[in-house]
């Protein structure tokens, strides 16, 4: 189901805007909108000095590019009324009846919040996802591509992933699949067009030449981790749409998810590695937040500690993959985001419950049970994965054509800093 539809649960149809609902989301925004300062933190830190500021300015960047294009076309392709069920009506066009005192009118019970802020809320979303996918290419790509690839991608993969899960009325919010905050819609389509992006930009120079390559700074790398678990809480409990008993489940489940999947990175790397990591402890915490991400509002603390625990691991063993298969996802988007959102929503099938969602019951029912729950969580993945995946391979290809998407060997050798921004990240 769609988290508009589901952060309302099963009650009676509000007689008007709520003061406390409209306040807690908006405030759910601002955390949101932290994420992706906190995200250059957290990739900044993990890049060699010489692309340290081309790497933050892929996540800076979004904040300009995505919000205008979300208020232009995107949020309508997403959110306006949909006849099919795959992509979202125009009336919402260059902002058109977006309004700032009625609720969004295409859900019921209608909700307690305006539809500027609902918009607002979501704009957030649509900035930080393509802003994860600017790890997997890091310390290689043009600014130019990465410009017109992110642009073309926020309209035409992110806005019909949206419009499907999220929207009433897409095909698969219609057939009862469960994502609170954005497993499918934010990191398994992240994580599979990061695969695609990085297959297509091919490897660093560097990995070919056997040449060291080690993060810059990992403190800063640890600073934005802690941030992106501040402004997660806006993120996952923002979803409720309104200061009710599920934002503090989601609130809860997020946090606890978080510390698990810490605890099961930390744990596994001890057992393999034999020395538990900085790295690990950050990434593990942002493992279980992307696990908790689709579940957070339907789940008891205790499922979540335990989709933590999973997910936490399984990404430590993912990220390994890109060492045998061969492809450069410089900063392990493929095996957190893409890997731990596509179980964070199988877990959601396995582990929702009514008792913190009574949303969850509709979805049970309109699936004919558990299994059947599990089945459409399992076609949510296949589908938003494939279409992800081919759409930003495509993507690529096309803006190969028409900017290329490589730097030249001499300006990854000298750093893009320098080569594409004629800056330096510090000048000590």
């Amino acid at each position: 189901m769609s988290a508009i539809a589901c952060a309302q649960g099963a009650g009676p149809k509000p007689a008007a805007i709520d003061k406390a609902d409209t306040l807690w989301v908006v405030v759910a925004s601002v955390l949101v909108l932290l994420m992706t300062p906190a995200l250059a933190l957290f990739y900044g830190g993990m890049v060699r000095r010489k692309n340290v500021l081309s790497t933050m300015v892929h996540s800076f960047v979004m904040m300009g590019m995505v919000s205008v294009v979300w208020i232009v076309l995107t949020y309508s392709l997403s959110f306006g009324k949909t006849s099919n069920g795959l992509i979202g009506g125009l009336e919402f066009l260059f902002g058109n009846g977006i309004s700032m005192k009625d609720a969004y009118p295409y859900t019921t019970p209608l909700g307690t919040v305006p539809a500027g802020a609902f918009m607002l809320f979501q704009m957030m979303f649509a900035i930080i996802t393509p802003a994860l996918i600017s790890g997997a290419i890091a310390e290689r790509m043009k600014f130019s591509g990465y410009m017109l690839f992110t642009t073309m991608w926020v309209v035409v993969i992110y806005a019909p992933v949206a419009c499907w899960v999220w929207n009433p009325g897409g095909w698969l919010s219609q057939r009862g699949a469960l994502d609170f905050a954005g497993g499918t819609v934010v990191h398994l389509a992240s994580g599979a067009s990061a695969l695609a992006a990085c297959i297509a930009l091919g490897r660093r120079k560097a990995l070919e030449h056997h040449d060291p390559i080690l993060p810059n700074n990992l403190t800063t790398t640890l600073l934005g981790a802690g941030l992106l678990w501040v402004g997660w809480i806006g993120f996952n409990a923002g979803s409720a749409l309104a200061i009710n008993d599920i934002a503090l489940s989601a609130f809860v489940a997020t946090h606890v998810a978080a510390a698990s999947g810490m605890l099961g990175w930390l744990i596994c790397e001890k057992l393999h590695f034999g020395k538990p990591t900085a790295l690990g402890a950050a990434s593990g915490l942002v493992a279980g937040l992307v696990g908790i991400t689709p579940a957070a509002g339907y789940v008891t603390p205790m499922a979540a500690i335990l989709i933590g625990l999973v997910v936490g691991s399984l990404c430590c063993f993912a990220v390994g993959i890109k060492l045998k298969l061969k492809f450069d996802d410089s900063l392990d988007v493929v095996g957190v985001h893409g890997v731990g959102g596509a179980t964070g929503a199988i877990l959601t099938g396995c582990l929702a419950t009514a008792v913190i969602n009574p949303s969850v019951s509709d979805s049970l029912k309109s699936n004919n049970g558990r299994l059947g729950l599990v089945v459409t969580q399992l076609l949510a993945v296949l589908v938003v994965g494939v279409f992800s995946f081919v759409g930003s391979f495509v993507l690529m290809k096309l803006t190969q054509a028409i900017t290329g998407v490589r730097v030249s060997e001499s300006e990854e050798q000298a750093g893009l800093d320098l080569s594409l921004h004629g800056e330096s990240g510090y000048n000590l």
